[in-house]
């Protein structure tokens, strides 16, 4: 039985965990549930996830969620190359800490774009509080600029390289809706060049958001 990824479209958590699926070649079924609907305050997925977010894997009926925790079990329950993890102690220890980094900077100054854009209608927007989200991530991109080792973030493609990308494809989706944000301007060239290769990898398309447009980069 192919594993299960619960997913909602364009969660970059969930995004993280199928781009992992697709890097590590892995068979799985994708269910996508709508976050309109509220699917994820159902009660039939309240039972494996009850704290009702995306994503949820469904391993023969082990069910985990979280997606940092769902990254770590798939290297431990498929160790077949390619890894998550890959190389020495060492170098794990890096692609851990850059992908807590991305959890821990990066996502949480996205949150607040996410909250103060998306889930704010037009005429209540905080302009101020905009701006303020604007820079925080903005400093964020600059660091991460600083931060590429290698054709991925540390080295080799690793879970680090899919925790970030679809935190500042999203940041672009948001841009499309508040055009004077300009994201895409505060990206450097060597961040620019390293998204670039994350969506030539041959798998990558696969997982675009279905809703969302194509060209340039993502937005």
């Amino acid at each position: 039985m192919a594993l299960i990824l619960y997913h909602g479209a364009g969660s970059p958590y969930g995004w993280r965990v199928w781009m992992a699926l697709e890097h590590k070649r892995l068979d799985y079924e994708l269910r996508v549930l709508s976050f309109d609907d509220a699917e994820m305050k159902q009660a039939a997925y309240l039972a494996i996830n009850p704290r009702g977010k995306v994503p949820t894997i469904d391993d023969g009926g082990f069910t985990l969620f979280e997606s940092g925790a769902i990254l770590e079990y798939l290297d431990e329950r498929f160790p077949q190359a390619p890894l998550l993890f890959p190389g020495t102690v060492e170098r794990r220890a890096l692609i851990r800490r850059k992908a807590r980094e991305a959890e821990q900077y990066a996502a949480v100054a996205l949150e607040t774009l996410v909250w103060a854009v998306f889930y704010t209608p037009r005429e209540r927007w905080d302009d101020a509080l905009i701006a303020r989200g604007r820079e925080e991530f903005a400093r964020e991109l600059a660091y991460w600029e600083s931060a590429i080792d290698g054709p991925g973030l540390a080295g080799a493609w690793s879970a680090a390289d899919f925790t970030l990308y679809p935190l500042i494809a999203l940041a672009l989706r948001i841009e499309r809706v508040r055009t004077d944000l300009a994201l895409r301007a505060a990206i450097g060239p060597r961040l620019a060049a390293w998204m670039a290769r994350v969506e030539a990898l041959p798998w990558f398309a696969r997982t675009w958001p279905q809703h969302w447009e194509r060209g340039g980069l993502p937005g």
